[in-house]
């Protein structure tokens, strides 16, 4: 008996909700922040990141992020890069490969996984609101682990593959060398651990490649969703791990982030900007905020300037 059967449903204001069928209503609104909540100071790394300015003296985007690659999809050209082939861990941006592999293996979506003590990360301690012993759908697991980047989900999808987390690990490091990405290895199919590393340009064929899965598109870039738990008193919201999904100026076709403390913040993208197609690999960035105001800036560069066929070396 599947414990946790979810369906989603798509509200009219863009924003998905995942509810008990037969158990709950999805919400019809946003719950929205009240009202006269005292605003906390910046961190230093804020105030230094809001001082960035957003172009170097040469013109192109004044990125903090240790490594960072822009790419247009529809030329085929590198349109800025910096460290690009440093390679790092990728903690989370690992997700996207799990994501295709469960795909790729066409195993039934609507298939009830059920989160074991296998799940929790004894790692690196990082907490998860999917209970032990719940049932979810293959589908939905997909979506949490995209989207709210849920490492519980993203484990039980690797231990629910045929031959297990061994085999799926090594399904994910056969596709890696299929679409060559040198510079890339896999060990687990969350991302928690250090040895799932990439390099920008490895990363921005990946992004490139999982953007034609349309479900990877939509589950990634699902701005927030509300899960109602049998006997659950209210629903569980999850908010997507990017905030730019949410801004209305941004128009993002998939979206990871990821977060280890060998890596640094992380943020891949494929994006429209000034109509054109692009991937954005930011990695190693530093402040809570620095890879938001990377990508922000990469967007108003990318907007404002004529950008050359073959990048200046970043400093």
């Amino acid at each position: 008996m599947i414990r946790a059967g979810f369906k989603l449903s798509v509200l009219a204001h863009g924003a998905a909700a995942l509810f008990v069928m037969g158990l709950a209503a999805p919400l019809a609104h946003a719950e929205q922040p009240a009202k006269g909540k005292l605003v906390k100071a910046k961190s230093p790394s804020q105030r230094a990141a809001a001082k960035t300015p957003d172009l170097t003296k040469e013109g192109e985007p004044n990125l903090l992020s240790s490594a960072a690659l822009v790419y247009d999809q529809n030329s085929g050209k590198l349109l800025y890069a910096k460290n690009a082939d440093t390679v790092t861990p990728i903690a989370s941006i690992t997700k996207v490969m799990t994501a295709m592999i469960v795909l790729d293996a066409k195993l039934p979506l609507d298939e009830a996984i059920t989160i074991t003590n296998d799940d929790i990360d004894m790692l690196k301690g990082s907490r998860s609101r999917l209970p032990i012993g719940s049932a979810f759908r293959r589908e939905d697991l997909m979506r949490l682990s995209l989207m709210a980047s849920d490492n519980r989900a993203a484990s039980a999808l690797g231990r629910n593959y045929p031959g297990g987390i061994e085999a799926f690990v090594e399904a994910m490091n056969t596709k890696a060398k299929l679409l060559n990405l040198s510079s890339t290895r896999f060990v687990d199919s969350s991302g928690l651990a250090p040895g799932n590393v990439s390099s920008p340009q490895d990363l921005a064929t990946l992004v490139s490649e999982a953007a034609r899965y349309p479900m990877i598109r939509e589950f990634s870039t699902t701005p927030e969703l509300h899960v109602t738990l049998p006997n659950a008193k209210k629903p569980m919201g999850f908010n997507n791990t990017n905030a730019l999904v949410k801004n209305q100026e941004w128009n993002i076709g998939l979206s990871k982030t990821g977060y280890i403390s060998e890596s640094g913040k992380c943020l891949v993208m494929q994006a429209t900007i000034a109509n054109n197609p692009v991937v954005i690999v930011l990695l190693d960035s530093w402040g809570r905020l620095t890879r938001i105001g990377d990508a922000n800036r990469i967007k108003k560069w990318l907007e404002t300037q004529k950008v050359a066929a073959t990048p200046r070396a970043a400093s």
